[in-house]
C-alpha cells in the first residue's frame, strides 16, 4: 500500500489528535465542565450505568483484536485451583490435603511445557496454553509454557484480594477483566482442549460452565479433561447425577480423567470428536475412562 493509498483511508481527522488538541485547550469554566470532556477520553462518562453494554463490547473487543494481531489461532485451556502450591511451598499450605495435592502443579507445568512444544512447532499460532493468569495452577501453566521458550494467555480478572498476574504470562497477551461472563467467552472461544486441576468455587464454576455448553451443544465437543479422579469424585458425585436421572448416562462420557501430564496428553491425541465411537479416554467406545466408573 503506498502512503497515497494509507492516506485516503483516513481522510478523517484521527480520535488521537483531537485528544492531544483538547488537553492544551485554556483553563476555563468551560473547559473544566464535564460536558465539554471528549466521550471517548471522558472515564467518567465510561463508567456510567447506562455505558455497560459499551464497557461489555470494549472488554469482549480488546482481547479478541490483541490475539488476532499476535497470531493467536487456537488456545488449550487450563483451570486449577489458585492456591495448589508448588512443591517447594507445601509446607506452608493451610491444609495437609491442599499440600498433598501440590503435585497437580508439577504436572501442570509439565504439562503447560510438552503442549507448548507442539504451538513452537505452529509459530505460536496454535496450542497456545491459557490461564486466568494468577497463582497455584495457572502459574505453573503458564511456566511451563515460559520454559519450553513459547507464548501463553493470562486472563486475569480483578477481585479484591487478587495479586498482579503471575510473572510467567507474556506480557503482550496478559489481559485484565471486569466482567466475568466475558472472560470467560474468551477462555472458551479458541479452545481445542480444556483441562480443569483440583481447585475450588471458581474452578468449579468453570468445569460446570463449560460442560454445559457442550452438553447442551452450544459448544462443539473438544476434549474435556480432569487432573485428579480421586479429589473430582471425592467432591461430586457423577455416577449419582446420571443415576438420579438429572444428567443423561451418555454426559458422563464428556470427561476424561487423567493423572499425569503425559496422559492428558495422549487423550487429547486420541479426542476424535462426536462422530467416533472408539475416540478419546471416556468415549462410548471406552468406558474405562468414564466419570463415576474404576
Amino acid at each position: 500500500m503506498t502512503p497515497a493509498d494509507d492516506d485516503h483511508r483516513n481522510v478523517f481527522r484521527h480520535s488521537d489528535e483531537d485528544a492531544v488538541i483538547v488537553a492544551k485547550d485554556p483553563d476555563t469554566p468551560q473547559t473544566r465542565a464535564p460536558a465539554y470532556r471528549l466521550a471517548f477520553t471522558d472515564t467518567e462518562f465510561l463508567l456510567r450505568e447506562e455505558l455497560r453494554p459499551i464497557r461489555l463490547q470494549l472488554e469482549l473487543l480488546k482481547p479478541q483484536l490483541v490475539m488476532d494481531e499476535r497470531g493467536v489461532k487456537t488456545t488449550v485451556v487450563m483451570f486449577g485451583g489458585a492456591r495448589i502450591p508448588a512443591p517447594e511451598d507445601a509446607a506452608r499450605a493451610r491444609t495437609p490435603a491442599l499440600a498433598a495435592l501440590s503435585h497437580y502443579y508439577v504436572e501442570a507445568e509439565r504439562f503447560a511445557r510438552l503442549i507448548t512444544e507442539r504451538s513452537i512447532a505452529s509459530y505460536g499460532h496454535d496450542w497456545v496454553i491459557c490461564t486466568g493468569g494468577g497463582p497455584g495452577v495457572m502459574e505453573a501453566g503458564n511456566k511451563g509454557a515460559h520454559e519450553a521458550g513459547g507464548q501463553s494467555i493470562g486472563l486475569g480478572i480483578v477481585l479484591p484480594h487478587e495479586q498482579a498476574p503471575n510473572l510467567y504470562v507474556t506480557p503482550d497477551l496478559s489481559f485484565n477483566f471486569h466482567y466475568f461472563a466475558i472472560r470467560k467467552m474468551h477462555f472458551l472461544m479458541r479452545a481445542r482442549a480444556i483441562t480443569v486441576f483440583p481447585g475450588g468455587f471458581g474452578t468449579l464454576d468453570e468445569l460446570f460452565e463449560t460442560l454445559t455448553l457442550i452438553q447442551t451443544k452450544r459448544m462443539k465437543r473438544l476434549p474435556f479433561i480432569l487432573f485428579g479422579r480421586v479429589f473430582w469424585e471425592s467432591i461430586i458425585n457423577w455416577q449419582g447425577l446420571a443415576d438420579a436421572g438429572t444428567i443423561s448416562a451418555e454426559d458422563l462420557d464428556l470427561i476424561t480423567f487423567v493423572e499425569t501430564a503425559d496422559e492428558a496428553i495422549a487423550a487429547i491425541d486420541r479426542f476424535k470428536g462426536d462422530d467416533c465411537a472408539g475416540g478419546a479416554v471416556g468415549s462410548p467406545g471406552d468406558p474405562a475412562g468414564r466419570a463415576g466408573t474404576s
